[in-house]
Formats: C-alpha cells, sequence, structure tokens
C-alpha cells in the first residue's frame, strides 16, 4: 500500500487505542512506486500530525517516518528496533506527558473528528514536494495548528431562507444537521466539522448557509415548536 494511503484519522485512531507509538515506513523519495508523489504527502501528514500531537501533550517522537526500499530488510530491521527501543523509553501513552486517560481520550476524539476540516484547510500544503530536510521543522509551525484548532470558522443556516430542501442534510458527512420536511434545518455545531459540504451544496437560489468567520458568535436557532417554513404564497393567501 502507499505511504499516501496513510490518513492522519489512521494515526489519531491508533493513539486513541492505546498504541504507545506510531511507525509508518515508504517508498524513498522520488522512487515513487506508483508516481503519484504519496511519499510526500505522508511526509506532510506526518509533520502536520507531530504539531499536533504537541498541541494536545503528547510527545511527537511516538510518530516516525522512515523512507527505504523493499529490497532494504536489514536497515528496516535496524529502524524498527530502533524506534521500538525509542517508544519504550518514553514509556505508556500519556504517562510521560502527565495527561489524565479520560482527558487524552477526549483530545483525541476532537482532534479526530476535525480531521476532514483539517485536510480541508491544509489542503495547499498537504500537496507539496519538500525538498530539503531543513524545511520540516518550520513547515507547519505548533502556532499555526494552534490557531487552526481554536479559531474555527462555523457555517449557520439561515431560518429565513432555509427552504428545508434537505439537500445540505444530505451532503454532510457527519451528519450534523438536523433536517425534516417543511422545517428550518439546523447545524448542531457541537457535531459540525467546519468542512464546508452543507456551505457548497446549498443551492444558489437560497443561498441559506452562512460562512461565520472565527470568534464570530453562531445565531441560536429557532425554538423546536417554530421551525415550520411557511411559503410566502401560503402568507398572502392567509
Amino acid at each position: 500500500m502507499c505511504s499516501g494511503r496513510v490518513d492522519l484519522k489512521h494515526v489519531l485512531r491508533a493513539f486513541s487505542r492505546g498504541m504507545d507509538g506510531v511507525f509508518i515506513g515508504g517508498c524513498r523519495l522520488d522512487e515513487c512506486n506508483y508516481v503519484t508523489g504519496g511519499n510526500y504527502y505522508a511526509l506532510n501528514m506526518v509533520l502536520l500530525c507531530k504539531k499536533i500531537m504537541e498541541h494536545i501533550g503528547l510527545n511527537p517522537r511516538r510518530l516516525r517516518l522512515e523512507f527505504m526500499s523493499g529490497g532494504e530488510g536489514n536497515l528496516f530491521t535496524e529502524v524498527v528496533d530502533d524506534f521500538t527501543r525509542e517508544i519504550k523509553g518514553i514509556g505508556p501513552l500519556g504517562k510521560s506527558e502527565g495527561l489524565d486517560e479520560a482527558e487524552l481520550a477526549a483530545k483525541l476524539e476532537k482532534i479526530t473528528r476535525l480531521v476532514p476540516y483539517i485536510k480541508v484547510m491544509k489542503n495547499e500544503k498537504m500537496e507539496k514536494h519538500l525538498q530539503d530536510p531543513a524545511e520540516y521543522e518550520t513547515f507547519f509551525t505548533i502556532e499555526e495548528v494552534e490557531e487552526l484548532l481554536t479559531a474555527m470558522i462555523s457555517y449557520y443556516i439561515d431560518p429565513e431562507k432555509c427552504q428545508a430542501c434537505m439537500i445540505c442534510a444530505n451532503r454532510c458527512p457527519v451528519g450534523a444537521i438536523i433536517s425534516a420536511k417543511k422545517q428550518v434545518h439546523i447545524i448542531e455545531q457541537d457535531k459540525c466539522i467546519r468542512c464546508g459540504a452543507c456551505f457548497e451544496a446549498c443551492p444558489p437560489r437560497f443561498d441559506a448557509i452562512t460562512k461565520l468567520s472565527a470568534g464570530k458568535t453562531v445565531p441560536p436557532p429557532p425554538p423546536e415548536g417554530e421551525r415550520e417554513i411557511i411559503k410566502k404564497s401560503k402568507e398572502k393567501a392567509n
């Protein structure tokens, strides 16, 4: 399998399940078997993940990526043995970092839910082919990750414009939109991963979804008993 197919979510899930370390092996850069440059994507994913780990308090050395060819069995053995020794030296996940088990689990769950949002926001950088290893440490910064995860955009459905077409709800990848026929749709902010799928799906003729910049408060939704959509023609008839 191409190392480029190792998703950020795969790494976070491994840590969520108690793995003390995660090792990824890939083809040497510029020697991709599939001529896709997937190993460059894997590199960028790992660099980003390490900064995310720092953000939540995990030792980034728990994640390692190494490039080698399929014929370098001896090198693979040496690298894996070295990584195993290093992880044993660091200790069990979270304990050496002073993180409570429940606290760490909650942090990992929150970050994992935001993976689609993170990938959308960092898509351009994830596609870059870094040529100089000196760039690795500063390609993603802890400040950049903190801003990404704390100053997030939000999406809001305007009850005056919503036509209950259910297109946005059907497009939402995490089921974060409360929808019913003839009722204003509501985005559940706690479930929303800020991917923007609903914003892109909303028909332009309705223009019911607003993209709110970081720091802006999302207006409260209408109460349950006041969500029925009354067509303008019906209002005039009455």
